[in-house]
């Protein structure tokens, strides 16, 4: 495998972007074909959720497997230069989305994390989709 140069990587990771990323996509499409309508990003909210459902007080959020360090899948590797640098970048993240969680439950909503893993699987995140709305019906 070729080694990316600094300048290399640098602009890879430039190039990743924090919302509207295409799993969000594919959630949102699959949640607005099944009827439901959503708010995105609130920022008024702890976390700024990436799907949110007010009525329901439900709040979502869609992680990458690899920033978000999804336990036990194959997408969280870790690079082979910087290691030092990556492990407190990735332990910081992983607090974060604990520390968001908390905030938002705390508020009184309800949360959700699909993981990018989870979200090539259109069956299994219909279901999981289904699941949450039928867990959070509306007053």
């Amino acid at each position: 495998m070729d080694r990316l140069s600094p300048s290399q990587r640098s602009e890879n990771m430039r190039r990743i972007k924090g919302k509207d990323t295409g799993p969000e996509h594919i959630v949102r499409r699959m949640l607005h074909a099944m009827g439901y309508r959503f708010r995105l990003h609130r920022r008024n909210l702890p976390g700024s959720p990436d799907i949110v459902m007010p009525g329901r007080r439900l709040a979502i959020f869609v992680h990458g497997c690899f920033w978000h360090r999804h336990e036990g899948c194959r997408r969280t590797t870790m690079p082979s230069t910087r290691q030092e640098f990556w492990q407190s970048k990735f332990a910081r993240t992983v607090e974060r989305d604990a520390e968001q969680l908390a905030a938002l439950e705390a508020l009184g909503w309800r949360t959700a994390v699909l993981w990018e893993c989870e979200i090539r699987h259109g069956e299994q995140l219909r279901g999981r989709l289904v699941a949450l709305m039928a867990e959070t019906e509306l007053p």
